[in-house]
């Protein structure tokens, strides 16, 4: 089986944290920032590989936000110096002009953001064009094809200006140097993002190197420790009104109880039925999906992965206090199994990575018997796919060796970029001021409230995907109803209510025994009977 650390899905999220600026932030929203949280269950990705990149991509554009602001203080600092332009007029009259280039521009850049801005597009400092943005989601999302062109005309009049006056006069020479300095350092940071999607994040090297480091501080290391010990935990901290994050979204659960009736006639051993029992004989069930009958399927069931978990309220005990050692985890499951109560939960985790692991199904089972009673809770959830443009890394790795194409790209792009820049670093540095003051290491407990992988995935999946998912859930339900039913008949015990049950759960018709007569179902059915 592949590495959490390694899987596509996890590749995909690690580009996210350089193309998508929002995803990046609330990814260390949730993991620094809310160190009072534990972390939601991140099967089949690697969270830790995933903040690494989030945080460097952060300090790398806090790095281009203080050389900005170093130009951009030069430029200021000789637009006062410059006086303004000077006109010559052929009569021996002259005219002084307080022409204003810097804030001209960086009005410009301002207007060109909140362009962007109001397109809903990336806002990071390294943008994508359109043409990527097509090729990367396959037409499947809509561009707004008419940016605000306003602000692009209101540019190529700066532009036009200055190097009229330039050529002209040979005056106001900063008023070109310092735009194009800008496009320079965001070339340079264009660069080094290029170099990190493919020596890094390209398809065939990414399985090959190990995770991404997280920053060598004290912080880091202890988030990031707590990370990796809690994303495949065998317990589960979690708030009890959101109890399933990381999973995804509901998909059709249901449960129903019915009374344990001894069988007449039937060797009723006299033995209640426990949970553990049930367990036993529908985990077999379900682990007989891996194997095929065909030798050349390769059907995503014969990946299924199964194991028990077991949740527990976050705000009974802080995070650093739980015990994840084996030894702590096991004694859980073997005390929570047979438990009934509202707090400590036992469930039977079934979980499926379809289409590398953009669709990933995980079937929660609860079984609980007491007082001559069966309640089983079935509760499916599926994990919608990747945000599509995240595999824009293939574009740019495929492209990686075309700089001066790239070059004009940081031209074109580094007036929004020049703002994108200053705005990133201002949140960067309220994120880490708001932060300290809150101390989250020692906040009240809290659940986790959204998963990373929650966090890059779309709302909608595809009819293939749908059809998919239903048959996964269905397989997997059929081998659950089977244990159970095999229990109930291996101590003794009527089976027929049991039956209905799943039946109408199924969405048909039960019929426990029949001489004689009709059934119709349906809306304006009708059956007849006759001798």
């Amino acid at each position: 089986m592949q590495s959490r650390s390694h899987t596509e899905a996890t590749r995909l999220l690690c580009a996210g944290a350089y193309l998508d600026a929002d995803f990046r932030r609330r990814v260390i929203e949730q993991l620094v920032e809310h160190e009072e949280r534990p972390v939601a269950p991140s099967l089949g990705i690697d969270a830790v590989a995933v903040l690494g990149h989030a945080l460097r991509a952060r300090a790398q554009e806090l790095q281009v936000a203080v050389v900005m602001l170093l130009a951009w203080a030069a430029f200021f600092a000789l637009e006062v110096d410059s006086g303004g332009l000077h006109i010559d007029f052929d009569d021996g009259t002259w005219l002084d002009m307080p022409v204003l280039w810097a804030p001209a521009y960086g009005v410009l850049c301002c207007l060109l953001w909140a362009g962007r801005v109001a397109t809903g597009r990336s806002i990071a400092v390294y943008t994508l064009d359109r043409g990527t943005l097509k090729r990367a989601t396959h037409g499947i999302r809509r561009l707004t094809m008419l940016l605000p062109q306003f602000p692009r005309f209101l540019m190529l009049v700066y532009w036009a200006t200055v190097l009229c006056i330039l050529f002209t006069r040979g005056e106001n020479l900063y008023a070109v140097f310092f735009p194009l300095l800008m496009a320079v350092v965001v070339w340079l940071h264009r660069s080094r993002v290029v170099w990190i999607m493919s020596h890094q994040l390209d398809r065939d090297v990414f399985p090959l190197l190990p995770p991404a480091r997280m920053p060598a501080t004290r912080t880091c290391r202890r988030i990031a420790e707590a990370t990796a010990r809690e994303q495949y935990a065998g317990l589960v901290l979690h708030d009890p009104f959101r109890p399933f994050v990381g999973a995804g979204k509901p998909y059709e659960p249901w449960s129903f109880a019915i009374e344990l009736k001894p069988k007449q006639g039937a060797a009723f051993t006299g033995r209640p039925l426990s949970t553990r029992a049930v367990i036993d004989l529908v985990r077999p069930r379900v682990e007989a999906l891996r194997e095929s009958m065909a030798a050349t399927s390769r059907d995503r069931l014969g990946d299924l992965e199964i194991d028990e978990v077991v949740y527990l309220p976050a705000g009974d005990v802080p995070r650093t206090r739980v015990s994840y050692d084996p030894a702590a985890v096991a004694w859980h499951i073997r005390n929570a199994v047979d438990e009934g109560g509202e707090a400590r939960r036992h469930f039977l985790r079934i979980r499926i990575g379809a289409w590398e692991e953009q669709i990933v199904v995980t079937v929660l089972v609860r079984v609980h018997t007491q007082g001559g009673m069966l309640v089983l809770e079935v509760a499916p959830h599926v994990l919608t796919p990747i945000r599509p443009e995240f595999a824009a890394v293939d574009v740019i790795t495929a492209r990686a060796h075309l700089v001066l194409h790239d070059g004009l790209r940081a031209l074109l792009t580094s007036p929004t970029a020049t703002f994108a820049s200053g705005v990133s670093a201002l949140g960067t540095m309220s994120a880490v001021v708001r932060t300290w003051l809150a101390d989250p290491q020692r906040a009240l407990p809290d659940g986790p409230t959204t998963s990373v992988r929650e966090l890059g995935s779309v709302e909608e999946i595809s009819l293939f995907q749908e059809m998919d998912v239903s048959r996964y859930v269905k397989t997997v339900q059929d081998r659950i109803t089977s244990g159970v039913l095999d229990a109930l008949r291996a101590e003794g015990y009527e089976t027929g209510e049991f039956e209905q049950q799943v039946v109408q759960v199924s969405g048909g018709v039960y019929i426990g025994a029949m001489s004689g007569g009709a059934v119709a179902v349906g809306s304006g059915a009708r059956a007849e009977s006759t001798s």
